[in-house]
């Protein structure tokens, strides 16, 4: 008799765990598909849900193209040079932009500061957030097996090619399997630092899906306009790289002066020019010859613009406080401006009549008017204001601030000074490199 009870109370027990064990698996069963749900209503643009199971860190995935937004071209009140800046926009939220960079064709593409390993990209016209891209790559499946395993970078600029399809990516220093993992930029050739990497973003994959190996900490990057090659400036071991984009490789290399940095390319494909900013030189280059000679001796020159018919050079001396107009028929300085305290990047507008400069230690940016080189504008920003670019669809200016913040400014309205604006004293009109600033000199900081 107790047997038979023990078997009944055992039969009980079965019956009662297999009917949990059931409402377990059908609660887990909801569960799942609500989170789904969820997920599909707040999912990132152009995310889904296999790219999310099947992303594997490092590896060039397999998500869904992303549909590149194409923004109408929004009509401007007149040239640039008679239009003024108003703030349309600020955000925040988790980035520390060092560049920034327009493609022209709907997006925006931020780097953020090295150390937050990580790019953004951004809608030209809602300014949304389409795309937050980690620099952690496997490079051993990008043809680097040596570096085989996790491995990341620390963007720094990038620069768009003209059909806005890529975007080269320059890394400052790598770290993973097979290196050193730092660098800084007081440096040489003779540091001993790694040779560095250049990512390129797939703008319709929202991916890296190339990485290219150049020199020490690179920084500045170029593309020549048969869009044939890609020029990195390569800070520490005082180099340019010169990357062949058909086979993904650097295929030269020119030696020139301590910390190389901005570059730009003439039309002819083959002539640069480089601004050596602590070298305190820049350079006229021949990329086939790889010859070249100093135009110009300044301190500190970082950042080179071209005119859009290339008959003119414009550069940012953080170590003078000016903007200086070149003649690139002569090489010769024909104008100059001082923009604020620390001039650092620059931008020019689409039709080339106004120049748009960021002053690192001023906390503005500065509207010059190219004709005359007069600052007709100078706009506050949050501190640290370090990258800047123009968007040529939308006519308008984004300043990005080292310290987290970006600002939109919009630039198609005609008008005067803004309320709150200051006009900037001009400084001579003309004259070398040499001519003194009215306005002290700070002490550079990281580039």
């Amino acid at each position: 008799m107790g047997e038979r009870t023990h078997w009944k109370q055992g039969q009980i027990y079965v019956r009662r765990r297999r009917i949990a064990v059931a409402l377990a698996a059908l609660l887990c069963l909801v569960l799942v598909t609500a989170a789904i749900g969820l997920w599909q209503t707040v999912k990132p643009d152009g995310a889904t849900a296999q790219g999310l199971a099947t992303f594997s860190p490092g590896a060039p995935t397999a998500t869904a193209p992303h549909n590149t937004p194409s923004p109408k071209k929004v009509p401007q009140q007149g040239r640039s040079d008679q239009t003024r800046l108003q703030q349309i926009d600020r955000f925040t939220g988790g980035i520390t932009p060092k560049s920034v960079d327009a493609s022209g064709h709907g997006l925006v593409l931020a780097n953020n500061m090295i150390y937050s390993h990580s790019i953004t990209v951004y809608d030209s016209t809602t300014h949304k957030l389409v795309k937050r891209l980690s620099d952690a790559v496997d490079l051993s499946k990008f043809g680097f097996p040596k570096h085989k395993g996790i491995s990341k970078g620390g963007p720094v600029e990038a620069a768009w090619t003209k059909d806005a399809k890529y975007a080269y990516v320059s890394n400052y220093v790598m770290s993973g399997p097979g290196f050193k993992g730092s660098a800084q930029d007081e440096c040489s050739p003779k540091s001993g630092y790694d040779r560095g990497f250049v990512y390129r973003y797939n703008a319709e994959r929202q991916d890296w899906d190339q990485a290219i190996e150049v020199g020490a900490v690179p920084k500045f990057v170029a593309i020549t306009p048969d869009q044939k090659k890609v020029v990195i400036s390569n800070w520490c071991d005082f180099t340019i790289s010169i990357i062949d984009r058909a086979k993904a490789k650097e295929v030269k290399t020119i030696k020139l002066a301590a910390q190389p940095r901005g570059i730009v390319i003439m039309p002819d494909n083959k002539t640069a020019y480089v601004a050596a900013m602590y070298g305190n030189k820049v350079f006229r280059v021949n990329l086939d010859t790889g010859e070249h000679h100093v135009i110009m001796e300044v301190n500190r020159p970082r950042h080179l613009v071209l005119s859009p018919d290339s008959k003119t050079l414009y550069l940012a001396a953080s170590g003078t406080n000016r903007v200086y107009k070149i003649d690139t028929s002569t090489d010769k300085v024909v104008s100059q401006v001082i923009s604020g305290p620390e001039p650092r990047s620059m931008a020019i507008s689409e039709d080339g009549t106004a120049l748009y400069v960021v002053n690192y230690f001023g906390k503005s940016a500065s509207k010059i008017t190219t004709a005359d080189m007069k600052v007709v504008q100078r706009v506050p920003t949050d501190p640290a204001p370090i990258g800047i670019t123009y968007d040529d669809a939308t006519h308008q200016v984004w300043v990005a601030c080292y310290g987290g913040s970006m600002l939109i400014f919009d630039d198609t309205k005609s008008g005067d000074t803004e309320p709150g604006d200051t006009s900037s004293p001009t400084g001579p009109a003309s004259g070398g490199a040499s001519a003194p600033s009215s306005m002290p000199t700070a002490t550079a900081t990281a580039d």
